[in-house]
């Protein structure tokens, strides 16, 4: 998937100027963090590479392979550690390998997921969160990112974060605070009605994203970036995202 390319002092603005909307005035320590992760890895809010949580910046999974493009990756290879899954319980550990432009050698990370660790919403589809994990872990070794991905936490470690002021999603008949007087409900329903998706998958995406077990139970925050971010991908590749919204489907028959 191409980008249009903005310099790094536009891109840096934008960001600053989602971050603002989304989440608020930010602490001066997550400014520059801001600042930093955009001027080095050209990580895009709006794009959906990033997002604040609990105070602190994640990478996502989609910002990750968006840079390994951009730094012109020769490869990624994953394989399943037989040694540690075992399908019965839908334990699975896999280790990627990420290779670089130009190098031989390959950067490795490891990934498991397991009913316990991961979003009730994908039971069923550990395999592939494992694989995910792996993958993100790998890239994150390659291109030196310090950051955590957003993949790589467990549905109870994502609990366990400090977690910080922030108003709940307000009720369906309530307003957000967002400057132009439009639920996020609402903002939510012209994405889906536009671009023709799957009004329960997306739902399924959304609660995935949050790492909440129902959308109720995510935070305003949280349900913002993710409409920015579906408003983004269903412009920019809307066959990408189909695919990704198929994959819960598949997920919610296996489980049926």
């Amino acid at each position: 998937m191409k980008r249009r390319h903005a310099a790094p002092s536009d891109l840096c603005q934008q960001n600053k100027a989602i971050a603002q909307t989304v989440w608020g005035t930010l602490q001066p320590v997550l400014d520059r963090a801001l600042e930093q992760l955009t001027n080095t890895f050209r990580f895009s809010i709006s794009a959906g590479d990033m997002i604040l949580l609990n105070g602190r910046w994640y990478v996502t999974h989609n910002g990750l392979i968006s840079l390994a493009f951009r730094q012109g990756c020769n490869g990624i290879s994953t394989s399943v550690v037989r040694k540690y899954s075992e399908a019965s319980s839908r334990t699975w550990v896999f280790r990627a390998t990420v290779y670089k432009r130009n190098s031989k050698r390959g950067f490795v990370g490891y990934g498991d997921a397991d009913p316990s660790n991961v979003s009730p919403t994908v039971h069923g589809a550990e395999m592939r969160v494992a694989e995910t994990r792996a993958v993100n872990r790998a890239l994150r070794k390659a291109y030196g990112i310090g950051i955590c991905s957003i993949e790589e936490l467990g549905s109870q470690r994502c609990e366990e974060l400090p977690q910080r002021a922030v108003r709940k999603l307000p009720p369906e008949n309530t307003v957000t605070d967002n400057g132009n007087g439009t639920r996020v409900r609402d903002r939510l329903c012209q994405i889906i009605r536009k671009h023709e998706l799957n009004g329960e998958l997306v739902k399924s995406y959304a609660t995935d994203f949050c790492g909440t077990k129902t959308l109720r139970e995510a935070k305003r925050d949280q349900v913002e970036a993710f409409v920015a971010h579906l408003a983004d991908w269903a412009e920019k590749d809307r066959n990408a995202l189909l695919c990704q919204l198929n994959s819960y489907s598949r997920s919610q028959a296996g489980a049926a």
